[in-house]
């Protein structure tokens, strides 16, 4: 088993689930956001770029039965700065991996997609039918991406299977890089620093990162074709995760709300009927037990404890 991003947020986790379930897994980062600390001791880890052309190498050396790709530039605001990494990093890197996994017999090609190349929603809960309609360079080059895996699938043979993620939370969210809106809010509460919340209104659709993990596991099945929404398919405004948060940590502060940031999309929530249905997944987390795990992590983490979830 092979996975790119290892060392990163959402690929440790995926690990750990590997790991737990008797995979033998080998990881490929550049750490510019992972930390090799990230990384189970079980792991034989390759410190590697995606267009490294040394990446072949690692597929002759350790001959995987699976891929599962989730290396990527993910900052919205570093793919409208530098378009040209973004593409590289996002369409590029995935198309070399993908076609280094069909020349080297990977039975499935699993590929970490995006909620957000479904831009401003038409109608909610968004579904995988939805019309595209990218709003930045980060969920165009995800796309890209995706287009080039089905008709790569489709003229080459390779079993692939896209995971459209929604707003991942959890331990190790890199809070110095493209954290999530959870991330920062316990960081600055820990931190007693200013909070801020742009109107607040907005909603968004948490899913927690370890059962992402599972859902990548079970994507690895002979069933799992296509497109697949990963999602807690629940709606939650800024506004009320805040608070959460606030409550559960005990820490009580008052946010400054300030004017909604151009751009931002109001409400969004991925119909999850379909991973359901077809791959028999679930949560087994609620945005609580989520955010308890999660702020247990942060706290451990300030407190120089031995972090271990």
């Amino acid at each position: 088993m092979l996975i790119t991003g290892g060392a990163g947020f959402i690929g440790s986790h995926v690990i750990d689930e590997l790991v737990k379930n008797d995979f033998q897994v080998v990881s490929v980062d550049n750490y510019i956001t992972g930390f090799k600390s990230n990384l189970s001791d079980a792991v034989k880890a390759y410190t590697m770029d995606l267009n490294d052309p040394k990446l072949e190498s690692v597929f002759i050396n350790e001959q995987p039965d699976y891929v599962i790709h989730l290396a990527a530039q993910a900052s919205v605001m570093a793919s409208m700065n530098n378009p040209q990494f973004d593409f590289f990093t996002n369409t590029v890197g995935t198309v070399n991996v993908m076609v280094l996994s069909k020349k080297y017999h990977v039975k499935k090609f699993l590929f970490a997609s995006t909620a957000a190349v479904y831009g401003e929603p038409e109608y909610l809960p968004i579904d995988e039918k939805h019309s595209i309609n990218s709003q930045s360079f980060y969920a165009l080059s995800k796309h890209s991406a995706e287009n080039y895996i089905r008709h790569y699938s489709q003229f080459k043979g390779l079993d692939s299977c896209i995971l459209r993620f929604s707003n991942v939370y959890g331990p190790r969210q890199n809070e110095n890089g493209e954290a999530g809106v959870i991330s920062i809010f316990i960081n600055r509460l820990l931190g007693e620093e200013k909070v801020s919340i742009y109107d607040g209104g907005q909603t968004r659709d948490f899913v927690y990162v370890k059962d992402v993990a599972f859902a990548c596991r079970l994507a690895l099945g002979v069933k799992a074709k296509g497109i697949y929404n990963v999602s807690s398919c629940s709606e939650t405004t800024i506004e009320e995760l805040y608070y959460k948060i606030s409550n559960l940590s005990g820490l009580h502060a008052m946010p400054i709300f300030e004017p909604k940031r151009f751009g931002e999309i109001e409400k969004s929530v991925l119909n999850n009927i379909r991973v359901k249905d077809e791959l028999q997944w679930f949560t087994q987390y609620s945005l609580s037990e989520g955010l308890q795990e999660t702020l247990q992590y942060y706290m451990q983490k300030k407190s120089n404890e031995k972090v271990s979830i």
